[in-house]
């Protein structure tokens, strides 16, 4: 899956959420996918925390 599908589902899923569960479930939403997000990056090993902490 290419970057523009991924942004499209997100924003997708972001909307969904919005219109049937209101602002809460937005925002949990939103939470849940940038949390998912960081975790997928550190496993692909695009994302190194070490060298975060080390600041």
């Amino acid at each position: 899956m290419n970057t523009a599908t991924t942004g499209l589902v997100a924003g997708m899923a972001l909307g969904f959420a919005s219109y049937f569960g209101g602002f809460w479930a937005f925002l949990l939403v939103l939470v849940l996918g940038a949390a998912g997000l960081i975790v997928g990056l550190v496993v692909q090993g695009d994302l190194d925390l070490r060298t975060r902490r080390q600041r």
